[in-house]
């Protein structure tokens, strides 16, 4: 929502500017259509040619991301920590019959009582991973953290591809609107031999290439690729909340402690609080009891 307020916001204090300062919309929107053809097929153009298809898909996704906002809240977060712990205890509790959970966490019934986080592929991945390499008795818990932080790294570094393409297209946007505005003046330079204030529109028109180059890049396509960036980070603290909790585990840690570890490592803006997660791993302990 906030984001469809803030593209409002763009236009109506530019061209409401425009049109307040004595501006006519009448030539913008007149060259318009021929500026876009020029500058915004040169800008997809650029993008496909610079992206293979997958990203471009990819891309394409992401742009929801913007309107929509982070996808895991607050809840998520409480949600995830309830799962941890009914993990980590049946883990030491019965390893053999953790098995069924980590081995097909679609049909495990820990798993589906949290169908958010159970329909995320990389979350339910990482947790399988972890506990299934705990149940290999690592001797060196060193071992694991390594591995889960390349691992991590190499999955923000393949999520932040979106945000870094946007970039590039918004980096590009000026020199295109250029483009556009030399082939005005070229096409004006053409009919030189007319009145002045046919000469005058038509530079007028010329010089919307510039404006929109510019417009695309500073007040569109890069406050995207900026918000896409700062969604995938923060989405990104979710499965940071998994290593640190599966990794105070293998250091064999009470799993109350672990769970603790876990919540004040989240982001102080969805960390449920101590007593809001007291009442709801309450709740886990009575369900299996």
């Amino acid at each position: 929502m906030i984001g469809a307020i803030g593209i409002i916001v763009i236009f109506v204090m530019v061209f409401g500017g425009f049109v307040l300062s004595g501006g006519k919309l009448d030539v913008i929107l007149e060259a318009l259509p021929h500026e876009m053809i020029v500058i915004g097929g040169a800008a997809v153009g650029a993008f496909m040619l610079s992206n293979d298809f997958s990203a471009v898909k990819h891309t394409a996704r992401d742009i929801g991301k913007i309107f929509k906002g982070v996808k895991w809240k607050p809840a998520d977060y409480r949600d995830l920590l309830c799962l941890l712990f009914e993990l980590i205890r049946l883990a030491r509790q019965n390893p053999v019959g953790l098995e069924e959970h980590i081995e097909g966490p679609a049909d495990s019934a820990i798993f589906s009582r949290y169908p958010k986080i159970q329909h995320d592929h990389e979350a339910v991945e990482l947790i399988c991973d972890t506990m299934r390499s705990a149940s290999m008795n690592y001797d060196d818990p060193h071992q694991v953290e390594e591995v889960l932080d390349k691992r991590m790294e190499t999955q923000l570094q393949h999520a932040l591809h979106s945000s870094h393409a946007l970039q590039s297209v918004a980096d590009a946007l000026p020199a295109l609107g250029i483009v556009a505005a030399v082939m005005g003046v070229i096409k004006t330079m053409g009919s030189i031999d007319q009145p002045p204030e046919i000469l005058g529109k038509m530079i007028g028109s010329a010089l919307v290439g510039t404006f929109m180059g510019v417009f695309l890049a500073y007040g569109i396509v890069g406050p995207f690729g900026a918000r896409l960036k700062s969604i995938i980070e923060e989405d990104a603290h979710f499965y940071q909340l998994i290593r640190e909790v599966l990794i105070a585990n293998l250091y064999n840690h009470p799993t109350n402690i672990c769970i603790e570890v876990g919540r004040q490592n989240a982001p102080h803006h969805v960390r449920p609080s101590f007593a809001d997660l007291e009442s709801a791993l309450r709740g886990v302990k009575q369900d299996a009891a």
